[in-house]
């Protein structure tokens, strides 16, 4: 394991930059460290959801290791030329998703967020990875990200939108559905 922090402020952000991976600082407000940085909300968003004691064993499960492969996007993110998502992460995610919907009925209709705390705050997470997804596109335009990075986001987003309907149904038994005739 390399370096653990001792000592949490460093003063040396005072004037506006942040230090990459490689050591090299660049303006807190970059592309790449609002990629990384939205990364890190997602997680923590997800962490928002294995809060909730109704989270069944297998989306427990299945969002920790997310949580694991997140902050591994976020290093790949914030050293520069460094890769660790790979193409095994993606497809475990197409597998667990594919597992999750094969019982769920299908969509009819538009679904809001909500149905519970739980799956009410996975789409929360949903809406954040995407945003991330989005942050990984614009760095993407300027500097050199592999692809594995976006489209484990894309995949992210898929699954928390099952998980979600997976959650509703069971803290409420029901999912939310919108009504444009209400």
């Amino acid at each position: 394991m390399g370096n653990r922090l001792s000592k949490i402020y460093t003063r040396t952000g005072d004037d506006g930059t942040t230090g990459l991976g490689d050591g090299s600082r660049v303006a807190k407000d970059s592309v790449r460290v609002e990629a990384y940085g939205t990364v890190d909300e997602a997680n923590s968003a997800i962490g928002l959801i294995l809060a909730a004691e109704s989270v069944p064993d297998a989306v427990r499960e299945s969002l920790t290791e997310v949580q694991h492969d997140m902050f591994e996007l976020g290093g790949e993110l914030c050293i520069p030329g460094h890769s660790a998502v790979t193409q095994a992460f993606i497809d475990r995610l197409e597998q667990q998703l594919d597992a999750f919907n094969e019982d769920l009925p299908r969509l009819k209709e538009f679904i809001l967020p909500g149905g519970g705390p739980a799956a009410a705050a996975c789409h929360l997470a949903r809406t954040i990875v995407r945003r991330a997804e989005r942050r990984v596109g614009t760095l993407s335009d300027i500097e050199d990200v592999r692809t594995e990075c976006g489209k484990y986001l894309n995949r992210l987003s898929d699954l928390l939108f099952v998980v979600a309907r997976v959650l509703a149904r069971a803290e409420s038994g029901q999912e939310v559905l919108w009504n444009r005739d209400r």
